[in-house]
């Protein structure tokens, strides 16, 4: 099983990361607006020594702005992964003017996520590019109506069929009943925010029964 922490809140690293539950980290624009911090001027050397002192393996971020300029910066921020110690895996928005530069962007060496992935179409997109992952968004596919669960077993078995490694990364979970339901139908990785990873954390029955063990081993409580 793998998990990322989805933030760009280097707090919730900081509390989070120590878990020792997260595979590595991922951004988005939309996290990064609601930390205050800005896509274009952010210091990702920052950010990526920050994930590599926590032990993050990955940190996923997202190409933005004019696709033509996609390959220099996507060079600099492999790069800058490498010199931080830690592998940057670039995000490329499943739209045509993005997705048009990912052979050149692979031909660079490092890997790559499709991200905002809405139908399990798009996975014949990410096979036919040789995508290493894809980010199915999986509680906004719910939210829209749309049968998720019956994307997500279709994109699998399209991938499936085509004998690639194209990793579905489910993205945007709303609950931890959808990640363990995911699971049973062979889900390996997630992407989960700081507020679903207190919940896999965090469980009141064994909060409780905890503080009776203690209570007894202090003589406090009697079985």
């Amino acid at each position: 099983m793998k998990l990322y922490l989805d933030s760009a809140d280097i707090d919730a690293w900081a509390a989070l990361m120590p878990t020792g539950l997260f595979h590595g980290i991922t951004t988005n624009p939309a996290l990064l607006a609601r930390v205050g911090l800005d896509q274009q001027t952010i210091d990702w050397s920052a950010m990526a020594g920050r994930a590599a002192a926590l032990d993050a393996a990955e940190l996923h971020v997202q190409m933005t702005g004019a696709p033509e300029r996609y390959l220099d910066r996507a060079g600099a921020l492999y790069d800058l992964g490498k010199a931080e110690g830690i592998e940057l895996v670039l995000k490329i928005p499943l739209v045509r003017k993005a997705i048009r530069h990912v052979p050149e962007i692979r031909a660079l060496g490092g890997r790559v996520l499709l991200t905002a992935c809405f139908d399990a179409k798009q996975m014949f997109v990410a096979t036919a590019l040789g995508a290493d992952f894809i980010a199915p968004y999986f509680g906004r596919m719910a939210d829209a109506g749309m049968d998720a669960f019956s994307h997500r077993a279709r994109m699998r078995a399209i991938r499936d069929a085509a004998g690639k490694r194209c990793e579905i990364i489910v993205a945007s979970v709303r609950s931890t009943d959808q990640m363990t339901l995911l699971a049973a139908q062979g889900q390996t990785a997630f992407t989960i925010s700081p507020a679903i990873a207190q919940s896999l954390l965090d469980d009141p029955k064994s909060a409780a029964a905890y503080e009776a063990f203690e209570a007894m081993m202090t003589g406090e409580a009697r079985p």
